[in-house]
């Protein structure tokens, strides 16, 4: 098992715990709101402890997401990876642009 499906279940059990698996998922999309805020301030600032802080948050915030919408947060993933992998684009003024909409 690699660390980040250990660390994933890890946050899963602390969730449980606290029944936040259970919760309103409009709350919990209020928290992602605020994490990444926070992550786009630590960009801003160039605070490279709060944006690896953040990044952290983000994740363990839509893994409990899933859990609330009754979601695998592998398979969420791997779908995304389905539609991307295969992409093609270009980096315009440094976001990447898919080719459809270039």
């Amino acid at each position: 098992m690699r660390n980040i499906d250990k660390l994933t279940g890890k946050i899963e059990e602390w969730a449980i715990i606290r029944e936040l698996d259970r919760a309103l998922p409009e709350k919990q999309m209020l928290k992602l709101q605020e994490e990444v805020g926070e992550l786009a301030a630590g960009l801003a600032r160039g605070d490279l402890d709060k944006v690896v802080d953040s990044i952290g948050d983000v994740y363990v915030v839509i893994t409990i997401l899933s859990m609330q919408l009754g979601l695998d947060i592998e398979e969420c993933i791997e779908e995304a990876y389905k539609e991307i992998k295969d992409r093609t684009g270009q980096l315009v003024d440094g976001v990447y642009v898919k080719s459809e909409d270039l």
